[in-house]
């Protein structure tokens, strides 16, 4: 057992530093170390809790405005999305899951951080926007990976990192605020889950805050680069923890 709390304790410290510089992937990054130890449900839930608590502290250290009108596309469809996801949960086979995003993630994130010209979609849609949004939402009833499509769309949008920050941070707040009140509302978070909760939160603390320190003095160009680069070891992440078992 004590095994069992040092991973979750790692895992808690790694994603919370990576969410507070990204403004996502605690989800996905947590996954990477918790996946091998804990229940799919316990880990979706530690995996929401932990990031709606980073979400918290990034939006108090790094405010980077909010635009209504850009980000309610997005959040109508993240509220129409997790419900689906809440209900796939307990149905789903996660490691198809995992290796399905994983590839995504491999296949593409490369492709985006070493082109010479990254593509950009210029035209403006907020029915795709919807789209997206309710992705992200699905993804985050399943344990909390709100950000990843979202963010790989503003990548593809060509916002600088504010915009996107700015895009990101409110969306998976409000999308993790809601998905923790259905886990709550409908037993998948019970009360046997609490000593891992007081484990997550005091771990992730510290490292997400010097992550958002961090956020604060880099580039459009290096924030790029950092987010292509942690989703593509997310995927690599997902994709070792899943296929072995899919093999077998």
């Amino acid at each position: 057992m004590l095994t069992v709390y040092l991973i979750v304790t790692v895992g808690a410290v790694v994603a919370g530093f990576v969410q507070g510089l990204s403004g996502f992937a605690f989800g996905l990054v947590a996954m990477s170390f918790w996946a091998w130890v804990l229940d799919p449900k316990l880990a979706a839930t530690l995996a929401v809790f932990g990031a709606l608590t980073g979400q918290v502290v990034a939006a108090i250290s790094v405010r980077r405005g909010f635009n209504m009108q850009r980000l309610l596309p997005f959040v109508l469809g993240g509220l129409a999305g997790i419900p689906l996801g809440v209900a796939l949960l307990p149905s789903l086979d996660m490691n198809w899951f995992k290796a399905i995003l994983g590839t995504l993630l491999v296949s593409w994130c490369p492709a985006m951080l070493f082109a010479k010209n990254l593509p950009k979609i210029t035209a403006e849609g907020k029915i795709a926007d919807g789209v997206i949004g309710m992705a992200g939402g699905i993804m985050g009833g399943l344990g909390g990976f709100t950000g990843t499509v979202p963010t790989l769309w503003c990548t593809l949008k060509g916002y600088d990192r504010d915009v996107q920050r700015s895009i990101i941070q409110n969306f998976n707040l409000s999308m993790l605020l809601v998905t923790m009140g259905t886990y709550l509302s409908t037993g998948i978070a019970t009360r046997e889950m609490l000593p891992y909760f007081a484990i997550v939160a005091p771990a992730m603390l510290i490292p997400t805050f010097l992550g958002t320190r961090l956020y604060i003095g880099i580039s459009d160009v290096q924030f790029r680069r950092v987010v292509l680069s942690l989703l593509t070891v997310s995927g690599i992440s997902l994709l070792i923890s899943s296929v072995p078992n899919l093999i077998g």
